[in-house]
């Protein structure tokens, strides 16, 4: 499953246990009629992926459903839902370095050659 929208908050990566376990939460609010702001979460390694976005960045993002079954003191069952998320991509195009890319003149700014020569040799090898 994937979801679309403008990052409105990135946390900090958060570890857990003596088995350090990490996870990083990100709020992705939906450009729809009725915007939805959903945290996902990104777990071990993936909380990684985070590192180059910002706030305010149009994403998309790939997730999966979790959930689990818990049982408290009491015997009571609880059920948790998660949205953890694997991959995000930036949905804006990357700018073009006007330092290193010349701009392309339009073909109107060239004259077209008049001095041709017939007689002169072909020295083209094709």
């Amino acid at each position: 499953m994937e979801v679309q929208g403008k990052i409105k908050m990135i946390g900090e990566t958060q570890t857990f246990g003596n088995n350090g376990f990490r996870k990083r939460e990100v709020v992705i609010t939906t450009e729809e009629q009725y915007p939805q702001h959903l945290m996902i979460e990104f777990v071990q390694d993936k909380t990684d992926l985070l590192n180059n976005y910002s706030v305010g960045q149009d994403v998309k993002v790939s997730i999966n459903l979790r959930g689990r079954e818990w049982t408290n003191p009491q015997g009571e069952v609880k059920y948790f839902n998660s949205i953890q998320g694997w991959r995000i991509e930036s949905l804006q195009p990357a700018a073009a370095d006007a330092n290193n890319i010349p701009p392309v003149p339009p073909a109107e700014a060239f004259a077209p050659a008049d001095n041709l020569n017939e007689e002169e040799p072909d020295d083209l090898p094709f």
